[in-house]
């Protein structure tokens, strides 16, 4: 796993050196445009404004656009030299509450290793972050961009997810009736909350759609048609609210029952049998 960047996590006059990687994927399929006439691939060149002419990446620098088409370049290297050693490092603002941060503001997520030296005082801090049930949220420049972030621990480790503003988050403006449940609708939610509660296991979930899709994909490739998905039975439109969370609940029973039945046996009889 390539490292993302080298930084520092400072607070008090406290410095622990580390080392973070991306801790998230794309493992979507991408389509490529093609042409519809001769499916051959569509290209995007990158061409100058002025004498037309395609540019290599090596070709191309930052230039901001102070006046109309007047522009001021700028290099990474004169970004960096405007960086104090404090925006270099992650410097912790100050702690808080993990569930007093809307998931609305998180962005990208890292891991945090610690570089050689800084061990002890990375697991104190993650350590004791756990005790508390606390992150804490710094701040470090990354790029041109003053980047807020949570240092969120972790069992085995450190996360470290780069924030929004709130200036970057559109005001939730959307608006409905809201209705007030009886409280035999609250307790029947209740009971079918309850009866899937279960600890989250991650591996358990697949994105079973990019399955399909590469089905579909090797199905084409073989020349074979391609066959509809089978109706999803959960689809049906809800009439009664207490019927159906009656309906969720025997239906979660049910299939706890099944589940814990011993092999070969079925708890679930048709008529007539």
């Amino acid at each position: 796993m390539a490292i993302a960047y080298h930084s520092v996590i400072s607070f008090g006059l406290v410095a622990i050196p580390v080392s973070l990687y991306t801790a998230t994927q794309d493992n979507d399929i991408h389509f490529n445009q093609l042409h519809k006439e001769d499916q051959s691939r569509v290209r995007y060149k990158k061409t100058c404004a002025h004498c037309g002419k395609e540019l290599k990446s090596e070709d191309i620098i930052k230039g901001y656009e102070y006046d109309k088409d007047h522009y001021v370049v700028i290099t990474d290297e004169e970004i960096e030299k405007i960086k104090t050693e404090k925006e270099k490092s992650i410097q912790i603002l100050h702690f808080a509450q993990l569930n007093q941060i809307s998931p609305v503001y998180y962005d990208k997520t890292y891991q945090a290793i610690p570089d050689k030296g800084g061990e002890k005082a990375f697991e104190l801090l993650r350590a004791a972050l756990m005790k508390q049930q606390k992150v804490a949220i710094g701040k470090t420049v990354l790029g041109a961009k003053d980047t807020l972030m949570a240092i969120i621990p972790r069992e085995n480790g450190i996360l470290i997810s780069t924030m929004f503003y709130q200036d970057d988050i559109k005001a939730l403006q959307r608006s409905y009736d809201v209705p007030q449940p009886t409280e035999e609708e609250m307790k029947m939610a209740e009971v079918l909350i309850n009866s899937m509660d279960t600890p989250f296991d991650p591996s358990q979930y697949k994105d079973e759609y990019q399955e399909r899709l590469k089905q579909l994909i090797e199905a084409k490739i073989a020349g074979k048609e391609v066959v509809a998905a089978n109706p999803d039975e959960s689809t049906g439109k809800v009439i009664d609210l207490m019927d159906a969370l009656k309906a969720s609940i025997e239906k979660q029973q049910q299939s706890k029952a099944n589940s814990e039945a011993p092999s070969g046996k079925k708890t679930n009889k048709k008529k007539g049998a």
